[in-house]
């Protein structure tokens, strides 16, 4: 199925209601004086995208937009997972102190418009929209980031992941002249065809792949394009930072995965796949997602500051997701997506905490967290443990789980140092997430330590988070298959 513009619109559906949403959000804002309504209106847009997107599943796979953008069940996951980030991110928004403080209006329409740039990262197949679909997610990520009015802290952020955005982003357009150059197509297809046919010069094709990483890995915060990660994650107001560690990394992995296995693999007979000769790749992300996991934790280590030992953790588990891309198989990359879904639910719940200790406290520092199961808020403490846990990947909670299958991945394939690294990176990890658990149970509070509260709203997202965090850790069989029917690229 190759459709054109006008044929195109019967499956634009998701879009074209976040689309709506947006312009509905920003013309209510003129007219409302509830602002808290709009948040109200951006959930129910999110919603309707999201049960439209669940109408696409399954049907057959197909260009849309001459070749711009694909429909297969491999966009339809990462535009799910990005919508159920923003689902959630609003309603934290809704109980954040900080962010009650912004524009609501254009608070949610610009968080709106990053997803609908996610949607597009998902699935482009095409280096021009690719180029443009990240361009989008950047450049509200950027506004979001320093949203905080006169909080230097937050400019400060916003201009330093300008800065390093704008680095990357110019890198990576120009390894995809180079790909152009060698191929003379900016489509997926066509570039797959031209390099796995023709006789195209390795030395360039790698130095190419190598600068479209870093705009890529820019959005994924693996190493060395990891550095604006700790800064944007502290400045921002903490329901974005969540956004960021979640949704635009899990559509840093998507337009990952689609440029390097279905535009320049090619799958075999035995379902693995294979990479162009003298081109090893593979072998370069291998050497990356160790040195990624070992900084970040090693990294978080001495860190104070929750959302900051956070931005590491989430650099660390970049590196723990690189490792199902090394594999080469669909089994490495199904580890993937069954990896995001539980970080997604896991890492969110942890900021969900720190905003709620930062509305009573307005602090982020681990000493806030001082004795809090025994300052009214003992359900809070209890939850962040599980979330902390789970992040290290202890059993029975999800992020076990999916480590597991991480891990199985890559020593099936033979990668026994890999495996050695991302399992003493996993002990080291449990060392500063403890640090805090034993800071909220063992340590007594002071007397200047107030009491913690959470509003009803924040109390219900926080028990939904965590059970589901427990229900993939005893029960993983459905998402398994749902993750296993989402691995299904269209390159016809």
């Amino acid at each position: 199925m190759d459709l054109g513009n006008i044929a195109s619109l019967d499956f634009f559906y998701p879009e074209a209601i976040l689309t709506g949403t947006i312009l509905l959000v920003v013309l209510l804002d003129l007219v409302l004086t509830n602002k808290r309504a709009l948040g109200l209106v951006a959930l129910a847009g999110c919603l309707l995208s999201l049960w439209a997107t669940l109408q696409l599943y399954g049907t057959s796979g197909g260009w849309l937009f001459h070749r711009m953008i694909v429909l297969d069940n491999f966009s339809l996951f990462f535009k799910l997972v990005s919508l159920f980030a923003a689902i959630l991110v609003l309603w934290m928004s809704r109980g954040s102190r900080e962010v009650g403080e912004v524009h609501q209006g254009e608070y949610s329409a610009i968080l709106l418009s990053s997803t609908l740039g996610m949607f597009f990262m998902a699935s482009s197949t095409n280096l021009l929209m690719a180029y443009l679909s990240l361009e989008l997610v950047s450049l509200t990520s950027y506004i979001l980031t320093g949203f905080l009015p006169h909080n230097r802290r937050s400019s400060e952020a916003a201009l330093k992941y300008l800065i390093y955005g704008g680095v990357a982003s110019g890198t990576m357009i120009y390894g995809m002249s180079w790909i152009f150059g060698m191929a003379g197509s900016l489509d997926y297809a066509r570039i797959n065809q031209a390099l796995l046919q023709g006789e195209a010069n390795h030395l360039g094709l790698f130095i190419a792949f190598v600068f479209i990483l870093a705009g890529f890995g820019y959005k994924i915060v693996f190493v060395p394009f990891h550095m604006w990660s700790p800064d944007v994650y502290q400045g921002a107001p903490t329901p974005i930072t969540a956004f960021l560690s979640v949704g635009s990394n899990a559509a840093g992995v998507a337009i990952l995965i689609r440029f390097f296995f279905p535009a320049v693999s090619r799958l075999g007979d035995d379902g693995n796949w294979m990479f162009l000769s003298g081109v090893e790749w593979p072998h370069f992300l291998l050497m990356v997602s160790m040195v990624t996991m070992t900084l970040g934790n090693l990294c978080a280590l001495n860190q104070q500051n929750v959302k900051r030992l956070l931005a590491y953790s989430g650099i660390a588990h970049a590196g723990y997701i690189l490792m199902g891309l090394v594999v080469l198989n669909n089994e490495g990359l199904q580890a993937m997506l069954f990896y995001i879904v539980v970080y997604l639910i896991m890492n969110l719940g942890a900021f969900l905490v720190v905003v709620i200790v930062a509305n009573a406290t307005g602090k982020e520092d681990i000493e806030s967290y001082r004795g809090l199961a025994w300052r009214g808020s003992a359900i809070p403490a209890v939850c962040m443990a599980i979330f902390l846990f789970s992040l290290t990947g202890l059993p029975p909670l999800a992020g076990f789980v999916g480590k597991f299958f991480l891990f199985a991945a890559v020593i099936k394939q033979q990668f026994y140092l890999l495996a050695v690294v991302a399992v003493i990176n996993s002990v080291i990890s449990l060392y500063y997430y403890a640090r805090i658990v034993k800071t909220m149970f063992l340590d007594f509070p002071q007397p200047s330590d107030g009491q913690v509260k959470m509003t009803a709203e924040a109390a219900v997202l926080l028990g939904l988070l965590s059970s589901m965090t427990l229900l993939f850790g005893i029960y993983w069989g459905p998402l398994v298959a749902f993750t296993n029917h989402s691995l299904s690229f269209f390159v016809k």
